[in-house]
């Protein structure tokens, strides 16, 4: 029986960093920089307004009151992109709009409202100091400064700035292409009727979700029944697509073992059982040309555990993401139970408190119930290490934060 930390480290080694990718700043949103982003020139590239104004010399104005104002003559005006360089004279202002460049000797700007908007003259009200609304050449970026460093996410705020300095194209590791494919019989899409014996397909909606949540692009797959021709049809057709497989059900004992059966002339793959609860067996390798797999139970509940310790990581390892796993904190249970021996168990849990006041973690559902109500109302996983059986109220876990 493998370990937990056994079957993760099998999983991250069966999957690696998508290679690098260049593509358009919009396809570029939400994966991770594959290099260094470097300024080919200054931002700003020249002293820039501000806002709209009047550029001056601050010594000339230094007088100048709401009651008291100082007069200056208009000599000229500059629009943002123009690139005449115009040079200031004593007791003279420019009107400037915001973004334009500063005529040479003038070095702040008077903001337009505290002006009487003079076109031929103009009555300024306010004294101002020397760099007062003015954008400074460089001092957002210089030429050769690293803008973006590799392994950052690209989202808004960096396309922003991607696009300021003049790129329009990166390189990033692409996010992750995965299919899922639900096997068994029983299964039929929710919306349509059910008949007796038969289940709605959860996992295959549900690990879409978390797939999309973790960075990556999703293809769910209709569910597919067990039977090995149609599995191993599906399986070969959606492999031009994907650079990461993920399988639920059909890991049966028995007649039912339809996975590992269609499986084994397809890749090598290797089933285990994990010590670890809830969920038991499962699958990792590579079918087709390397792609690799992930075969996860049928449960709903021991999915989205599997999910959380093993694919999630992996997933991120693939997107470039240097941080694999969620946060956790360490959280007081609020109420004792068993917990099976030699086995990491996976508690539902609601976690609350904050950093000084400390973590509160209330179990949700019995523990040994797969509850998929209970999963849904929890927002952590508190993790009961393999040699503890008695957890009793006020023992602090590690509690698996879920929505952060």
């Amino acid at each position: 029986m493998r370990t937990v930390q056994e079957h993760l480290a099998a999983c991250l080694a069966a999957v690696g960093p998508l290679p690098p990718l260049d593509v358009v700043l919009p396809d570029a949103v939400g994966c991770i920089l594959a290099e260094d982003v470097v300024a080919g020139e200054d931002l700003p590239v020249a002293d820039l307004a501000g806002l709209d104004g009047y550029a001056v010399r601050a010594a000339d104005v230094a007088e100048a009151r709401p009651d008291r104002p100082v007069t200056l003559h208009v000599t000229d005006e500059l629009r943002a992109g123009q690139v005449d360089h115009l040079r200031l004279v004593s007791h003279a202002a420019v009107r400037i709009a915001s973004g334009a460049p500063m005529p040479v000797e003038a070095d702040a700007v008077v903001p337009v409202e505290q002006t009487d908007f003079g076109t031929a003259e103009v009555a300024v009200r306010t004294a101002v100091v020397g760099g007062e609304n003015v954008r400074r050449r460089a001092e957002d970026l210089r030429a050769g400064e690293v803008v973006l460093p590799a392994g950052e996410r690209v989202g808004a705020r960096q396309v922003a700035l991607l696009a300021a300095v003049g790129r329009g194209r990166v390189s990033v590791h692409p996010r992750p292409r995965v299919v899922i494919v639900s096997v068994g019989d029983e299964l039929v899409e929710p919306g349509r009727p059910a008949q007796p014996g038969q289940v709605f397909d959860a996992n295959g909606h549900a690990l879409a979700t978390a797939v999309q949540d973790a960075g990556a692009a999703t293809f769910r797959v209709a569910a597919v029944p067990d039977e090995r021709r149609a599995l191993r049809e599906t399986l070969e057709d959606q492999l031009v697509r994907a650079d990461l497989v993920i399988t639920t059900g059909g890991l049966s004992y028995g007649a039912n073992d339809t996975v590992k059966e269609v499986l084994a002339p397809l890749g090598t793959v290797r089933f285990d059982n994990v010590a670890m609860w809830p969920g038991r067996q499962l699958g990792v390798g590579h079918i087709g040309d390397g792609t690799p797999i992930f075969c996860l139970p049928g449960d709903p509940v021991s999915v989205q555990v599997a999910f959380e310790a093993f694919v999630r990581p992996a997933l991120r390892a693939m997107a470039g993401y240097a941080e694999l796993y969620r946060p956790s904190v360490a959280a007081a249970v609020t109420g004792g139970w068993y917990s099976p021996y030699g086995r990491r168990e996976f508690v539902r849990a609601h976690v609350t408190g904050t950093p000084a006041e400390g973590y509160r973690a209330e179990p949700v559902g019995a523990p040994a119930s797969l509850l998929l109500s209970a999963l849904a109302r929890s927002n952590a996983f508190a993790v009961v290490p393999e040699d503890v059986t008695d957890v009793r109220a006020g023992d602090r876990l590690h509690c698996l934060l879920l929505d952060s």
